[in-house]
């Protein structure tokens, strides 16, 4: 109903590049920029220029995509209004999370939507190597689950609408014989903080553990907010591989609450105390508008249902709900 170059021109803006908005469209390059010309001359306005090997938007261009992102945003309204005349559940919820919060948060409520909308078609995915806000921005996914990072929209974003999921702390993944490991949770350090603080770690090897893309940035922030930078020696994504690195001394971790590690493992995670204990924010993140269709209104009450049930659920150290 809407123009779709007026698409091409949002993701270009989000991605940066005319080769990464074909990816994100399923397009070829010189599509995208044959549809950005013809939205150019259409307007009669300079919409592009170059800077390097990439694209920036003019002035005008930036303020045509104001218009366009109030344009979708109505349109999502539209489109959950007149999903609501419809009979049935039927449709496609796709999904895009972090690992952790896949394993512990999005499949069981996934699971739950199935049950109240058995028609509907629900698919979940990863996607690690991904910008999961170009995801939704282009439509393939349709409910994000994501830590902010530098790159993220702000809460105010035009095109997308954020909402607090669950808070966790972060633990220290040690082995067993480490010296943290041991040490009494009344022992104060120099400060006269009680319990292990992160600034205790500040001497010992680091994994990258986690995705590099968020997990990575809160270790650095968090060890820059405690006075020191990791010495970052590993790096490993699945967190499997990352116990079995720390297991054979080659390095200790931030780990997530909501991040299992396999039994059996000589490694100990070790609750963080003082003002700069990490914590990680998990946030869901929908196209703005689109939070009012049935069904991706139906995956986030999902969603906070089992944040929910995961905050009050018995554990060493329970996460809390946002």
């Amino acid at each position: 109903m809407i123009d779709p170059r007026l698409q091409t021109l949002r993701v270009l803006h989000r991605c940066g590049t005319v080769t990464a908005t074909a990816e994100a469209l399923h397009l070829t390059p010189s599509t995208v920029s044959q549809q950005l010309r013809q939205l150019a001359a259409r307007l009669d306005l300079r919409l592009l220029e170059p800077v390097g090997r990439r694209v920036r938007l003019t002035p005008a261009a930036l303020a045509l995509l104001e218009h366009a992102d109030a344009l979708h945003a109505h349109w999502e309204s539209a489109a959950a209004e007149l999903a609501a005349h419809r009979r049935g559940g039927a449709g496609r919820l796709r999904f895009t999370s972090i690992s952790t919060a896949l394993a512990t948060l999005v499949a069981p409520a996934a699971a739950q939507l199935r049950q109240q909308w058995p028609q509907a078609a629900v698919e979940i995915s990863e996607d690690p190597a991904e910008d999961r806000h170009g995801l939704l921005l282009s439509g393939a996914a349709d409910i994000a689950v994501v830590l902010p990072s530098p790159d993220s929209p702000p809460p105010d974003d035009r095109q997308f609408r954020q909402h607090p999921l669950l808070t966790e702390p972060q633990d220290l993944l040690v082995p067993d014989d480490h010296r943290l490991a041991r040490r009494s949770p009344e022992a104060k350090d120099a400060q006269g903080t009680a319990g292990v603080t992160l600034a205790d770690a500040a001497e010992d090897s680091w994994i990258r553990a986690g995705d590099p893309n968020d997990q990575h940035q809160l270790l650095l922030a968090a060890c820059a907010a405690a006075g020191f930078t990791p010495r970052v020696a590993q790096a490993a994504v699945d967190w499997t591989a990352v116990a079995s690195l720390v297991a054979h001394g080659f390095g200790i971790c931030l780990i997530p609450r909501l991040a299992r590690v396999p039994a059996g493992l000589p490694v100990t995670r070790v609750p963080l105390s003082g003002p700069h204990a990490p914590i990680r924010r998990i946030l869901t993140c929908v196209r703005r508008g689109a939070e009012q269709q049935p069904l991706i209104a139906h995956g986030l009450a999902a969603l906070q249902g089992a944040a929910a049930e995961y905050a009050t659920s018995t554990q060493p150290w329970p996460a809390t709900a946002a």
